[in-house]
């Protein structure tokens, strides 16, 4: 299993609008280009956007690259008026999430 990211985009009203790919990496990790993550929702006028990607290792607690990538993404969208408003990680186990640990 390869560690994927994903975007959910959401109109006004929260309700889903569509769902990308962003990447696909290796085991332990994928890159992620803001240009993209911004593009596709400006192109879906797409008003909110949820982020999610798994840990193929289990583990739920995000990375330093997790949380600096993030907090790069959420400030990108307030300058375009575009907010993030989830970033969620998903395991076998379960999941982590940035909005309700606070981190967003």
């Amino acid at each position: 299993m390869s560690e994927q990211f994903f975007i959910l985009l959401l109109n006004r009203a929260n309700h889903v609008i569509g769902m990308t790919e962003i990447s696909s990496g290796g085991v332990s990790g994928t890159l992620v280009d803001p240009k993209l993550v911004f593009g596709i929702a400006l192109k879906s006028c797409a008003c909110g956007i949820i982020l999610c990607h798994n840990h193929p290792s289990g583990n739920l607690r995000p990375s330093q690259a997790d949380l600096s990538l993030t907090k790069r993404l959420v400030a990108a969208g307030e300058l375009l008026d575009l907010l993030i408003l989830d970033h969620i990680i998903l395991t076998k186990q379960g999941y982590f999430s940035f909005k309700d640990e606070g981190l967003i």
